[in-house]
């Protein structure tokens, strides 16, 4: 499976979006030698597990120009990578607390010559300034989520839709999210064929603020 599994889903790419999709492979092939970033048997799959799930949140929602993004928890660069390649006009910025994975974002960042993503090394407790819309894929339950979060989204919103966070999940969110009024939940397999989607999901959470 290569990058045209990514062209099939989004036809407009400029031909550079396009060099920098199938650029990917090599980059996470080769540090995944050295660092297991990526789990092993997900690796040959990178762009159905990896690049096009991280893809599913443009299928929600598209940035505008001058948008602050921030990825909380980015592992080895998703959601991030793929939607910085996706919205070159987005300021980017990837979180994570694991030294050795924002090592191996900023080598693909770098590599790729991507001048819309910033990577940084830190809880994201600790990380100042406040964002449009905060992206992430599973790292927490969504209350510890938004505890972690809390205070990093702008409250002036540059969209039709109100800042928030979009979330990547699966499964059976009913009890994670019974206690969250405003959530709505996106079926990826509505957007994208492949099983690997069946029980995959975008979770959007409007950030709600103090009249």
């Amino acid at each position: 499976m290569n990058a045209d599994l990514i062209f099939n889903y989004f036809t407009t790419l400029t031909e550079v979006q396009k060099q920098h999709f199938r650029d990917l492979e090599a980059f996470y092939q080769d540090w995944n030698k050295k660092i297991n970033v990526v789990s092993r048997k997900d690796i040959d799959e990178l762009y159905l597990r990896h690049v096009l799930h991280s893809l599913g949140i443009a299928k929600i929602q598209s940035f505008n120009e001058g948008a602050e993004i921030l990825d909380v928890g980015t592992g080895g660069g998703f959601p991030g990578i793929p939607l910085a390649i996706l919205f070159p006009e987005v300021q980017f910025t990837l979180v994570d607390a694991i030294g050795k994975k924002i090592k191996v974002v900023q080598e693909v960042v770098d590599g790729l010559q991507l001048e819309n993503v910033t990577a940084i090394h830190s809880r994201v407790e600790d990380i100042d300034g406040q964002f449009d819309f905060i992206v992430s894929r599973a790292v927490a339950a969504m209350p510890t989520f938004v505890h972690w979060t809390r205070g990093k989204i702008k409250k002036d919103p540059a969209h039709e839709r109100k800042n928030g966070i979009f979330y990547l999940k699966g499964g059976d969110l009913t009890e994670e999210l019974k206690d969250y009024k405003t959530v709505q939940i996106f079926d990826l397999k509505d957007y994208f064929q492949e099983d690997f989607f069946k029980t995959k999901k975008v979770v959007y959470l409007p950030q709600k603020f103090r009249g």
